[in-house]
């Protein structure tokens, strides 16, 4: 059973500025649109120590955004300082220790495990020239860090950013996958098979892919398709595509209308072994 993340809007709308906690965890997120951020600053918990991320436009069409990952003894100074012009950026979410405990040696230690896992995914274009320098800690730091950085990570998507998650799934994403339930998606060109996980939505291996596009497709999911063709996901060297391996999608709808080259409404396109929607299931609490 997946953890409960408790968000919060703070101003009342979903697209303000929201917190995010988890059960037994010791740290707590905010994030914030950068037009909001002079009020949302005035928090005390920006007096705190922690690790933060600007997301902007990202400037190659191979990335849905782009990120610089930072970390600072005072979040509120720092994005201050970024606010001045040090960085452009359209909205930021920061992470910190409710209780305080956080060092500079531990923040230090978060924002260069991150700045690694987020240039290995390669879902977004990473903006930190240098790789941050990674401090040494007694084990049992690194075991807390290492935490710390899970919860991170189960936060992200939750606020709309995949900058952590591979569109290639791990071994441990497939080995969970094989409990789901299989979703299949046909049209009369193709077929393909997903199932729902904690870290998206995973496309089988052996699924098809359209190599043609209409012209309404979206244009992220035109950008979406062409990476997944440039780095060897899919092979298209028939007339139909198929996936080379599992992927991950961040909905539904990403899934299907990247695979049919068109938009498709994902949650009733994909139906189960009984001819239910996801939707449907959804609804149904399945």
């Amino acid at each position: 059973m997946g953890k409960k993340i408790t968000i919060y809007m703070v101003d009342g709308v979903p697209e303000g500025a929201k917190t995010y906690e988890i059960g037994n965890w010791s740290g707590k997120a905010i994030s914030c649109p950068r037009s909001n951020a002079k009020t949302i600053l005035l928090r005390e918990e920006f007096e705190n120590a922690g690790i933060y991320i600007l997301r902007s436009t990202a400037g190659s069409s191979d990335y849905d955004d782009a990120i610089y990952i930072g970390e600072a003894e005072s979040l509120g100074v720092r994005i201050k300082q970024h606010l001045s012009g040090e960085k452009d950026f359209d909205s930021f979410i920061c992470f910190f220790s409710k209780d305080d405990m956080l060092t500079k040696a531990h923040i230090k230690y978060l924002e260069s495990r991150l700045v690694t896992i987020a240039k290995e995914a390669k879902s977004s274009e990473v903006l930190n020239s240098n790789q941050p320098t990674l401090s040494k800690l007694s084990e049992a730091d690194i075991s807390d860090m290492e935490y710390f950085i899970d919860q991170i990570t189960l936060v992200l998507p939750v606020a709309g950013v995949r900058s952590l998650i591979s569109s290639v799934a791990s071994q441990e994403t497939k080995s969970k996958s094989e409990a789901g339930t299989l979703y299949s998606l046909k049209s009369n060109r193709l077929e393909a098979t997903m199932v729902e996980v904690s870290e998206g939505y995973l496309v089988r291996s052996g699924s098809q892919f359209s190599l043609e596009e209409t012209d309404s497709i979206a244009e992220g999911w035109k950008k979406l398709r062409a990476k997944l063709m440039d780095e060897g996901l899919v092979d298209t060297t028939g007339e139909i595509g198929v996936f080379l391996e599992d992927v991950l999608f961040s909905s539904p709808s990403a899934a299907s209308s990247t695979i049919l080259g068109a938009q498709s409404p994902g949650p009733i396109r994909w139906l189960d072994e009984h001819g239910k929607t996801f939707k449907d299931n959804q609804e149904n609490g399945m």
